[in-house]
């Protein structure tokens, strides 16, 4: 998938980091950079998960993505899958705001932060940094099961004029996320699914 361009950057310029966004992620061994994310958040037990589903694991995304070596090579994956015309990235509180940065550094794209809910203090805003009317917007997630978290935090960027094209998850649960995202008109990627970190999705 083609790299994202700055609005103000020249064609070739885009073409480069392009370029060099698909070799570095091409360096990356995938295997065990999914080895790594199993190894370091992986538990097993009885979990209520956000969605009010129960499961017999959970995946910790705090585990992994405040592991350094783990969130750089995510940064790099992430910025290659981003399409082509994509103006700014988000990523919602809080464990997409390590994601979105890594990405944000990776690719060169600026980034938005999405609240749960408007700070009662200060600017009392839900978005934090700056988003355009019109901005194309692709999302960052963690851990998608049904993808509500993302859809909720889509729909705060497109209340604020903005155009969520694509979100793309860590890791795909593999029990709704994509086909509730594609429902709503927005495409939806991810780096991993369970079944790559070694797990029985059924």
């Amino acid at each position: 998938m083609a790299m994202a361009s700055n609005p103000h950057e020249s064609s070739a310029a885009a073409d480069e980091r392009a370029a060099a966004a698909s070799g570095a992620a091409s360096r990356i061994d995938r295997a065990a950079l999914a080895r790594r994310i199993a190894d370091a958040s992986l538990l097993r037990g009885s979990f209520t998960l956000r969605s009010g589903r129960t499961s017999s694991f959970y995946l910790d995304k705090y585990l992994f993505s405040t592991r350094p070596e783990i969130l750089r090579d995510l940064g790099v994956l992430f910025a290659a899958r981003i399409p082509a015309g994509t103006t700014r990235l988000a990523g919602a509180e809080l464990g997409g705001i390590p994601l979105v940065s890594a990405t944000s550094l990776a690719s060169g794209l600026p980034c938005v932060f999405v609240r749960n809910a408007k700070k009662d203090y200060g600017t009392a805003k839900q978005l934090e940094g700056a988003v355009n009317k019109g901005d194309r917007i692709v999302l960052v997630e963690d851990v998608a099961t049904t993808g509500g978290q993302a859809l909720e935090a889509a729909k705060v960027l497109v209340d604020a004029g903005a155009v969520v094209t694509h979100v793309i998850a860590t890791i795909d649960r593999l029990e709704g996320a994509r086909e509730n995202v594609e429902n709503a008109g927005i495409c939806f990627d991810s780096i991993f699914t369970v079944r790559d970190l070694g797990i029985d999705a059924s």
